[in-house]
């Protein structure tokens, strides 16, 4: 019996002794053991995390090098404008022309002020200097008006500045000042640009005088509506009303571009601004400073944008190019042999993928260089040269249609022959005008409109309406063919596709 009461209370001691051995265990193993797993995850978690961020680190740009040494070079740009305002009322500033007839009567008889109104205004901007004799590169609307232009440099130095010339078309003017060994800027390349590279402003955004923001090259060569001669770059860079005129800067510390507008709705930065390439800049500054005033090439040419349905039109694979709906007659196009109805793929060895790029290439050329021009005509490529002359920025083409209703073509349109004075006030020898436009023909979904004048069909040009009758007679039908139409002052080819004949 003892023996088996021993085994028995050795059998719960070692019970007992388990127990406590399974619960320290377990407890070791829920605190102890996982405590330490967790700090070797959470390290082994965290290198990729270190790695990226150190790569980051690697490519994140410090530009405080580049404002150090560079920075001195920039400048304030103040000016003082006089402005003259003839006032035809007694209410200084007023101008009773805006107001409807019945309100205009009366403050036409309030007494009027003969004098005209002499008003001082202020502004400022930025600049920078690309010469140690004093030579600085701004905006021409930084300096529109102005009678007076200081410039304000780094050291708080002061000088009183020359306006050697300003050139509105390009929105570059260049200064002098009386000034040697000066600080300087490094001139870059910006056809080296790429989408996505970082760039630097430093103006003086308010007035804030030598500020620095910094962003990427968001898009090249983009063309904007009232700039015609301006391949700008386009920025995220913060540039507000004082950056105008100042450079923008590449990681290595030069000046790629001259800040110059903004888009914005409110009239502060938006997230879209937009520089001069440094390349168009110093081509201005060279020729205002060597003559006062800038040339840039002509070419004498009317261009549209090719769309897809005028790619099919023309044989092209994809939309690209510029289409010449006009040639100028004696222009350099016309002496070269260029015609209406050419693609310009190339010009001077630049592609040009939309019409848009045409202007800038035509303008950067010296009047006097002969370039080549590679084109699309009737399907094969040939390259014309082209001796660029200098731009007449007075040359207009003015047009105006006033139809008669006279005859109905196959088109799906009325249409009037132009009479001698008509063709002189429109500045055309060639065109018939639509006078009726019937709805859902193939004229009206080509894109023809009343009053266009419809100047050439499939490249044939048209003098009356008998030619436009049989030219729509013998044109190919379920296919597209070209139309070249004059609308207002604008002539631009539409996709038109007739339909076979009935019966």
């Amino acid at each position: 019996m003892i023996p088996t009461t021993i085994n028995t209370q050795v059998t719960q001691c070692s019970n007992v002794d388990a127990l406590s051995l399974r619960q320290t265990s377990n407890k070791s193993l829920s605190y102890s053991l996982p405590r330490i797993y967790r700090k070797v995850l959470f390290w082994i978690a965290l290198l990729p995390i270190l790695a990226i961020t150190k790569s980051w680190a690697g490519t994140l740009p410090d530009f405080s090098g580049l404002v150090e040494e560079e920075g001195d070079a920039v400048v304030k740009i103040s000016v003082i404008t006089d402005m003259t305002q003839t006032a035809s009322s007694g209410v200084p500033g007023f101008n009773p022309e805006q107001l409807p007839e019945q309100f205009r009567r009366f403050f036409e008889q309030l007494p009027q002020n003969p004098e005209p109104e002499q008003r001082r205004g202020t502004g400022f901007g930025s600049g920078f200097i690309i010469s140690d004799d004093g030579y600085i590169i701004t905006n021409a609307h930084v300096v529109d008006n102005a009678a007076e232009i200081r410039v304000g440099l780094q050291d708080r130095r002061e000088y009183q500045a020359e306006l050697i010339g300003s050139d509105p078309a390009s929105d570059i003017a260049l200064l002098k000042l009386d000034a040697t060994n000066l600080p300087v800027v490094t001139i870059g390349d910006s056809d080296s640009l790429r989408v996505g590279e970082w760039v630097l402003a430093i103006g003086s955004p308010f007035g804030f005088e030598h500020t620095a923001t910094q962003g990427i090259v968001s898009a090249l060569a983009r063309s904007l509506p009232d700039d015609t001669y301006v391949p700008f770059i386009q920025t995220d860079v913060a540039v507000n009303p004082g950056n105008s005129g100042g450079p923008l800067f590449n990681t290595t510390g030069e000046v790629v571009g001259v800040n110059s507008q903004i888009y914005s709705r409110s009239g502060g930065y938006q997230g879209l601004s937009f520089s001069i390439p440094i390349n168009v800049a110093i081509s201005i500054a060279d020729q205002l400073k060597e003559k006062g005033y800038a040339t840039r090439g002509w070419l004498g040419v009317a261009i549209q944008n090719v769309d897809q349905a005028l790619a099919t039109t023309f044989g092209l694979a994809k939309p690209t190019g510029a289409l010449l709906v006009q040639v100028t007659q004696g222009s350099p196009a016309d002496s070269a042999g260029l015609k209406s109805g050419d693609i310009i793929l190339e010009f001077n060895g630049k592609s040009v993928n939309y019409s848009s790029a045409l202007p800038p290439l035509v303008g950067a050329v010296r009047p006097g260089s002969t370039v080549d021009v590679n084109i699309l005509r009737n399907g094969e490529r040939e390259v014309l040269a082209v001796t660029i002359e200098p731009l007449d920025e007075g040359q207009k083409v003015s047009s105006r249609s006033i139809p008669d209703p006279v005859d109905e073509s196959r088109l799906g349109v009325e249409v009037v022959e132009l009479n001698a004075k008509q063709r002189e006030e429109m500045g055309r020898k060639t065109g018939v005008v639509v006078s009726k436009l019937l709805p859902d023909s193939a004229a009206a979904k080509a894109g023809i409109r009343m009053g266009d004048i419809i100047i050439s069909l499939n490249r044939e040009e048209i003098d009356n309406v008998r030619e436009l009758e049989e030219l729509v007679r013998e044109a190919p039908t379920n296919v597209s063919i070209p139309v070249l139409v004059q609308r207002q002052n604008a002539p631009m080819f539409l996709a038109l596709t007739l339909p076979s004949a009935k019966g």
